[in-house]
């Protein structure tokens, strides 16, 4: 079969107008970004208020291994399947960060007869929203170093200055700098992250509108005084500016699948360093419009669906009504044991002790009320019998585990799949809670989600970090729920312990209040917030051909 970007540049595009009408959308109410992209203007989403919403669908997937799972692909298959059998539906999923596309995981567009196109525009400048989104971090550091500068107004402790800068690239000789070198400004140790693990990010992606996206940049907390008080970026007076690089960004885009169905791609925070969904805008837009709307939350459901339901649902007041677990035969081989370089072969025993790992997922689904069904993305090499000893593992959690073929055949390889999911969402049965209450205390919201989606015995920390938790307890940020920025291979802090390994211990080495986004991150193990490029990046691969087009992007 062709390469992902030849498939995306042999399909038909349809005028972005075209694919809006299948939601309603007028065309006065798009701002194109040429002809096959648009973002959705504000007027029109206000006229959306009220009304009656449509049904949320999670997609989430087993631990991630370098085998593949395909979560992305098989949220964009599900969506063209529903729409094959005659369903309103929309897509909403994360806008690619640049990092990855030059390093080794590659875009977020899908892949196979399951994208979103145009391809190349989105996994790399799409709307200019992490542009934006870079420039009013980076504002913001800026105006800070210049408070102190022109006298320190504030009266900020140098050494609490707790606000770096972002780029959207994986550049590890960034993690750890030192600013104003030369005599301009004072000296200062700092970083940079990767923008997706920005607070800005997570705040353009929480906020409700205009009003609220100033307010939630307003109470960024960007350093401490002497006196231990916090001083936020309204106390700098960026927040104004801030928002007005925001402003075009906070607009969903809308795109469309090689089908021709409607995909809201907006917002990317990642899910092992922040709490890896796509916008609230985004998914309410979908909600008024669409009677099905399939959305993702990053890496395995032990971080982004536990996140999708503690902070994104929680905040936004969203009720999912069904949730699809993925899973490979490949990734289960490998989290029972097996090599990347062994994975063509069948083996029955390895693929059984990887079972774990699904069932794990599956139980974790669980706990929030929610009823789950796992879609297993087909791959040429799975066998009938390895096939069917999935499908009788779920079978024995009283799950149903379908067949999906939407790599090869697009929705009509997944038509299975919605049906079932229209089934459960139909039952009724979903009776969704957060895991943990707004008034548990920090520790323990961290120690809930360590022992019982992890199944950790017990969380560690230093008094400098409980010290820290006790303090934002008292100050009244209690009632934040919590971001776990844990590696997204393992349910332990250590990434090669593959599987569904108990009795751990997480420790917890430092915590950060995104007062703005509104939680508290809690940075377990060896975490990078600034990743760093591969021994061969796929950098080295992407080009321009002589009819300039953009070749060797995956």
């Amino acid at each position: 079969m062709p390469r992902d970007i030849e498939l995306a540049r042999a399909a038909q595009l349809f005028p972005i107008a075209q694919i809006a009408a299948k939601l309603d959308i007028p065309p006065e109410a798009l701002i194109p970004y040429g002809l096959h992209k648009a973002k959705i203007a504000a007027p029109f989403l206000r006229s959306l208020e009220g009304g009656v919403d449509g049904d949320l669908i999670l997609v989430t997937a087993v631990s991630p291994t370098p085998a593949g799972e395909g979560k992305t692909t098989t949220t964009i298959g599900l969506g063209d399947a529903l729409g094959r059998i005659g369903k309103r539906a929309a897509i909403c999923i994360r806008e690619p960060s640049l990092g990855p596309c030059f390093g080794q995981k590659g875009g977020a567009t899908g892949g196979g007869h399951a994208q979103v196109i145009p391809m190349e525009e989105i996994n790399l400048h799409f709307t200019g929203d992490f542009h934006a989104i870079s420039a009013a971090h980076n504002l913001l550091a800026a105006m800070v170093d210049n408070h102190i500068y022109w006298g320190n107004k504030q009266d900020m402790d140098l050494g609490r200055v707790v606000w770096r800068r972002v780029m959207d690239m994986n550049d590890r000789s960034l993690r750890q700098i030192i600013t104003g070198l030369g005599g301009n400004g004072l000296p200062a140790e700092t970083g940079f992250d990767i923008t997706v693990a920005s607070e800005v990010m997570a705040v353009l992606c929480l906020a409700e509108d205009i009003a609220d996206l100033q307010a939630r940049l307003g109470r960024i907390i960007v350093g401490y005084r002497r006196d231990g008080t916090a001083v936020t970026c309204a106390d700098i007076k960026a927040d104004g500016a801030m928002t007005a690089l925001l402003k075009d960004a906070l607009a969903p885009n809308i795109v469309q699948t090689l089908e021709g169905n409607p995909a809201l791609v907006h917002g990317g925070p990642f899910a092992n360093i922040a709490h890896g969904c796509n916008s609230v805008i985004a998914t309410r837009t979908a909600l008024k419009l669409a009677d099905y709307v399939v959305t993702e939350a990053g890496f395995g459901a032990d971080l982004g669906a536990e996140k999708f339901f503690d902070i994104k649902c929680r905040k936004a007041g969203l009720t999912p009504k069904a949730v699809v677990i993925v899973a490979t035969i490949r990734s289960l081989k490998m989290n029972g044991g097996m090599a990347k370089s062994a994975l063509g072969r069948a083996d029955i025993a390895a693929l059984r002790r990887g079972c774990e790992n699904l069932g794990r997922h599956v139980e974790n689904v669980r706990l929030f009320g929610v009823s789950a069904i796992v879609a297993i993305n087909h791959f040429v090499q799975d066998t009938e019998d390895e096939i069917a000893e999935v499908s009788a593992y779920a079978q024995s959690l009283g799950v149903e585990a379908v067949l999906c073929r939407h790599w090869a055949d697009g929705g009509a390889g997944t038509e299975t799949l919605a049906r079932r999911v229209v089934e459960l969402v139909d039952q009724g049965e979903a009776r969704f809670a957060p895991l943990y209450g707004d008034d548990l205390p920090l520790i323990e919201k961290i120690e809930t989600v360590a022992r019982r989606i992890y199944r950790a015995d017990r969380v560690v920390a230093d008094k400098a970090v409980l010290d820290r938790l006790a303090h934002w307890q008292a100050e009244g940020f209690g009632h934040l729920p919590v971001c776990m920025a844990k590696t997204q291979y393992s349910f332990t802090t250590d990434p090669t312990r593959l599987g569904a390994p108990s009795g751990h211990e997480i420790r917890v080495r430092d915590v950060r209040l995104a007062a703005g986004a509104g939680f508290v991150v809690a940075i377990c193990g060896d975490i990078l917030t600034m990743p760093g490029l591969p021994r061969r990046p796929a950098a080295e691969g992407i080009g321009v051909d002589t009819d300039g087009e953009i070749i060797g992007l995956f």
